[in-house]
Order: structure tokens, then C-alpha cells, then sequence
């Protein structure tokens, strides 16, 4: 059955330690706006994982910062079978081009999709009141927006994952899930060229995902840490010292209590240089390229190791494909030759403690030399921002929202084909080869973020988007993030 995520609310205070003055006073005019608009009215978000991937990171600081400023916010996840996440997985894919399990999306698929969100819709009947806002993220929910609207909500369905140049598989997709999503009061998608064809137009509107640059994620961390906490992860060697200590969200003290599932010949040296892709086990992550690619066209006079490192396949309830994922990069990585192999570990990251991990993420892209994202298709792919904001050179495939973070040779470098595996290890040998180069083009991509990507932009624009809903019924048609 569904349930309710546990969220407290955090400080909006902190964001004047990164704002400039005029943007800072642009916020606080909104808390106050926020404040007085949505006084006795519940915002609800739901989607399908409390649990990794994208959409978590970003529901997370938004809900928490939605409460800071006064806003009743609440998250629910959704329950499914098995058969359910497959089917959803199977959407998942073909919204991004790709034929995934190649299974069908007939009637049969239509009824286990429908029964499940039935199901979940009656256990929540009767918490959804007349008046509030429900966000409905993506496609595993996208069943029970009649539901929401019925009780008299205004819904808001949010599709965080597109593709610029849809194919028949794209179509497909969005034939099965448009009877759902057409009911919805507006759509917001991530990008222009990701919103779909048949969709009301003055109904749509974009806004560009964030990060949150205090999160455990993102957080500031001393080399010395990152070292610790690599150390007490299992990812570098001799970690003999106590395990060190973080702060959660809360304020409470968290420990490094977990090692990674590491695959590899040995243990990684501090001094290392690292080349570093932090993705879920998926093949439009395209893990065996970002192997293949830096096996075969990264000189091991570099001295430079590949780390891809990924969730504990085990733990992400919502993605039934990662371990079989997991299990072929495992074998490619065993058919390289022997100098080739030693250079590349896996890292499949421990999922107990969504804080723990995140301290883990953030040790490990800051201690990399260059951060990878060589995906075949991209929503948005946060995990840039997120290496950008820790001023890492990122090298990145031009796809979905990636290209409107990094503006290429300023402040990343965009491989033009992703499947161009010679060109991904040339980009990532010139930034290993020229330090100065890559430390002025970090320093350069944690300046985009900041004016770009953080919380503060997405929270005024949804409170645009609440805003026009609640006042006329409908959004203005507008891309809220060009703002």
C-alpha cells in the first residue's frame, strides 16, 4: 500500500550564504507569497521510490524547504508488483528511445497498470481534500491523476524524462500514457523539446530541475574528509582510523557505518587520479561504453583509474533491470586484458542510510580528477550539476537537459555522439592531461550552477506554476525557468 515520507523542514536562512543580494531578496518575497497562498491547503507529491535516481534527490530539499517556508508538503510513494515495475520500467525506457525488454504495451499491460493504481487510489481515498495541489512525478503515477482531480485537487503531472527527437518507440510510450496524463490541470516537463505532441500547449509549462547545495550530496566537505569517508567506504585503501562523522539534514550526527560492494583486482590508491560516473545500474547510463571507451582510448600512462559507481542494485525497488545490468558490466570488465581491468572498479553503493550514501556520492566526486556522464539518453542528469557545483570538469554526452547545463569548453566538454567511444576518451585525456585547464573550468561550471540550478529557481517556479492554478485554473503558457 502507499505511504507517507517522513520530511522535516529545513532552514531557509542558509541560502544567503550563496545568494547574491538581489536574487536573495527575489526569495524571500516569495516565502512570504507562499506563505500566505497556500495557507490550509496540502501540497502532495507522488511518485513511485523514496529511494534513488533523480526524481528522489529532487522531491527531497523541495518538500523540506516547501515546509521551512510555512507550506503543509507531504510525499507519498506509491506500492506496485512486480509485473507493475516491469511495465513501468518498460514505459520508462521507450520515453527515451529505447526498446528496453522489448515487451508489449497492449490491454494486459494496460490492466496491471490500471489495477495497480486503482488499488492505490483507495487507500488513499479521503486524504486528498477539495482545494489542494497534488504533483504527480512521472509515469508510475500517472493513473491515479483522475483520481486526485475527482477529489477536487488541482493535479500537476511532472515528467522529468524526454528525449529531443522522438522515434515510434517514444510514440508508443505516450499513446499508452496519455488517456492519464490529458486529465491533468498542467504538465511541467524539464525541457521545450521534451513536451509531448497532442498535449495543450497553454497547459505546459518547463521548468529546469535543481539541486540542493547543503544537502549531504553537495555539502562542503575538506579533502581530509573525502579522503575518511572514502577510506571507511571501502573505496580507498587503508582506511584504518575511526569512521568519521557527517551531519544529516536534521542536525543530528551520522556515521559512516557501511562499506560499498566493490568489484575490482585492488583496492585504490589516495593519490589515484580518478575518472569518476555516479549512475544507476541502466543502459541508457551506457556503462559498458563509459568502460569500453576510457579500456580503450585512455592511455594507462595517465595513471589515471575509471570508478563507476551505482546504488546496491537490491535496494531500488521501482528499476528490476539494474541487476542484470549490473551483471553484464561485471563481465565485460572481466573479458578486458589484465592491465586494461586492474584500472576500472565498480562501486555498488550502500542504500540503508539515503544520507550515508549521499556523503559517499559527494566524497567520491569530489575526489575525482573528471566526472563522466556519458549517457545514450538523459532527462535532466542532476549528477552533472552536482559535479559542477563541486567545481569537477564534467565530460558529458550532448543529450536532454546536459547540454543546458554544461556550455561546452567553458564549462564541461559535450561529446556530440555518446556512442563515439574514441571521442569520450579524447575529451577525458585532455582534461586529465591539462590540470590547470580542468581546475579553471571546474571553478567556472560551480559559478553556472549556482546562478542556475539550485533550489531557490525551482521553488519559485513551481509557486508560479501553484500560483496561476489556483488563481485562473490553468497555468499560463511559459517556460517558468527563463524567467
Amino acid at each position: 500500500m502507499p505511504h507517507e515520507v517522513d520530511i522535516s523542514s529545513m532552514d531557509l536562512g542558509r541560502f544567503a550564504s550563496v545568494l547574491p543580494p538581489d536574487r536573495l531578496a527575489e526569495f524571500e518575497r516569495g516565502v512570504e507569497e507562499a506563505r500566505a497562498l497556500l495557507d490550509g491547503t496540502v501540497v502532495w507529491n507522488v511518485n513511485s521510490t523514496a529511494h534513488g535516481g533523480g526524481v528522489v534527490e529532487l522531491l527531497r530539499p523541495l518538500i523540506a524547504y516547501a515546509r521551512g517556508a510555512g507550506v503543509d508538503a507531504r510525499w507519498i510513494v506509491i506500492d506496485g508488483t512486480p509485473e507493475f515495475f516491469t511495465l513501468t520500467k518498460r514505459l520508462h525506457n521507450r520515453l527515451h528511445g529505447a526498446i528496453g525488454d522489448g515487451g508489449p504495451l497492449d490491454e494486459e499491460a494496460r490492466s496491471v497498470y490500471t489495477a495497480v493504481l486503482a488499488e492505490n487510489a483507495n487507500a488513499l481515498a479521503g486524504r486528498v481534500q477539495e482545494g489542494d495541489v497534488v504533483i504527480v512525478h512521472d509515469p508510475q503515477p500517472a493513473g491515479m491523476i483522475s483520481s486526485f482531480r475527482a477529489a477536487g485537487a488541482k493535479v500537476i503531472w511532472r515528467c522529468h524524462i524526454g528525449i529531443d527527437e522522438p522515434n515510434d518507440l517514444v510514440r508508443e510510450a505516450w499513446a499508452f500514457l496519455y488517456p492519464y496524463v490529458v486529465e491533468a490541470d498542467a504538465y511541467v516537463f524539464s525541457r521545450e523539446a521534451f513536451v509531448w505532441e497532442g498535449l495543450d500547449r497553454d497547459r505546459t509549462v518547463v521548468i529546469q530541475p535543481s539541486i540542493d547545495v547543503f544537502a549531504p550530496k553537495n555539502v562542503d566537505l575538506e579533502p581530509d574528509v573525502v579522503e575518511a569517508v572514502l577510506q571507511a567506504s571501502g573505496i580507498l585503501r587503508n582506511g584504518e582510523g575511526p569512521a568519521p562523522t557527517f551531519q544529516r539534514q536534521d542536525g543530528t550526527p551520522g556515521r559512516i557505518e557501511r562499506q560499498a560492494r566493490m568489484v575490482e583486482d585492488e583496492r585504490l590508491g589516495p593519490e589515484t587520479p580518478v575518472v569518476l560516473q555516479v549512475s544507476r545500474w541502466d543502459r541508457l547510463k551506457d556503462p559498458f561504453g563509459v568502460i569500453q571507451g576510457f579500456a580503450e582510448h585512455v592511455s594507462p600512462d595517465l595513471g589515471a583509474h575509471l570508478v563507476y559507481a551505482g546504488p546496491d542494485v537490491e535496494a531500488v525497488a521501482d528499476d528490476p533491470e539494474g541487476l542484470a545490468v549490473l551483471r553484464e558490466a561485471v563481465a565485460l570488465r572481466a573479458r578486458l586484458p589484465e592491465e586494461a581491468r586492474r584500472r576500472i572498479h565498480f562501486a555498488s553503493l550502500p542504500m540503508e542510510d539515503d544520507e550515508e550514501n549521499a556523503i559517499i556520492v559527494n566524497a567520491l566526486q569530489r575526489h575525482a580528477r573528471v566526472v563522466v556522464q556519458k549517457s545514450i539518453a538523459e532527462g535532466f542528469g542532476l549528477t552533472v550539476a552536482e559535479a559542477m557545483w563541486k567545481a569537477r570538469p564534467v565530460v558529458a554526452s550532448r543529450v536532454g537537459g546536459i547540454q543546458e547545463q554544461i556550455v561546452d569548453g567553458d564549462t564541461g566538454l559535450l561529446l556530440d555522439d555518446p556512442r563515439d567511444l574514441a571521442a569520450y576518451g579524447a575529451a577525458v585525456t585532455r582534461l586529465l592531461a591539462d590540470r590547470g585547464r580542468a581546475e579553471e573550468m571546474g571553478r567556472r561550471a560551480r559559478e553556472r550552477v549556482r546562478d542556475r540550478f539550485i533550489s531557490v529557481r525551482s521553488l519559485l517556479d513551481y509557486l508560479a506554476v501553484i500560483r496561476t492554478l489556483l488563481r485562473t485554473g490553468r497555468p499560463s503558457a511559459y517556460s517558468a525557468s527563463s524567467r
